[in-house]
């Protein structure tokens, strides 16, 4: 679990292809104080620490993790934003990121504002649900409050220190980066799509619908009743990576 406040901006040493996945090598001042086996989140996905060496922290990256996250196609070089799991006994000063990723989008724009810098990222389809304005949503590991929204579009404001202390500085228009929806949001989605095509649900709406038809108010009555008829749309299951 994660923060979504970045520690330090690494850079790439190297990625190498494996028959798993591929093996991925970050030079970063956090070296000394990694241990094997522990948790980091590289852009936002989290990886597994196999050992330190030499100022750099290797991790694996699997087949699987680097197809729907952006770290198949990191190259040398390039600057990641790294953070170390979460402590229970510490302040939660961005909002609770697991680390998986739940896809991917592209930046459409940058555009500086004063001190301030605005990102404009398009919404995937699959995502737009998950999404709120004023919200939280994690960019590479980022924590970040979505400012504006549409259906084809979010924006986030970067104020000058976030903009300084995490990768942001290196991103272009067209740059893929990973999304990580509020955990919070999923949870109560998921929790009303399991309502929403229970019995009990079921049996509640008709329940409500009857006694607004008894009472002299069939408007209500209809409403409730349509409420009660499965959608007709499925959700899709989102693929997670980490």
């Amino acid at each position: 679990m994660f923060t979504g406040l970045i520690e330090s901006v690494g850079e790439v040493v190297s990625v190498a292809p494996v028959p798993s996945g591929h093996t991925l090598r970050v030079r970063t001042t956090l070296a000394p104080e990694l241990r094997d086996g522990e948790s980091v989140a590289v852009n936002g996905v989290c990886l597994t620490v196999t050992h330190v060496h030499d100022g750099a922290m290797h991790a694996d990256i699997g087949a699987e993790t680097a197809r729907i996250t952006t770290l198949g196609r990191l190259r040398p070089g390039l600057p990641v934003n790294l953070e170390r799991a979460m402590r229970a006994d510490s302040r939660l000063g961005g909002h609770f990121v697991q680390g998986h990723v739940d896809g991917m989008s592209a930046i459409e724009r940058v555009r500086r504002d004063g001190e301030t810098t605005w990102i404009r990222i398009g919404v995937p389809p699959v995502l737009a649900r998950l999404m709120v304005r004023k919200g939280s949503i994690a960019v590479d590991g980022i924590s970040l409050t979505i400012a504006d929204l549409t259906d084809a579009w979010f924006e986030v404001m970067i104020i000058p220190f976030t903009w300084t202390h995490t990768h942001l500085p290196s991103v272009r228009a067209g740059d893929p980066v990973n999304l990580e929806c509020d955990m919070v949001g999923k949870y109560v989605i998921r929790a009303m799509e399991a309502w929403a095509t229970s019995p009990a649900a079921r049996t509640t709406t008709q329940g409500s619908a009857t006694r607004h038809a008894e009472n002299g108010d069939p408007a209500r009555a209809r409403a409730h009743t349509a409420c009660s008829r499965p959608s007709r749309t499925r959700s899709r299951p989102l693929p997670t990576a980490g």
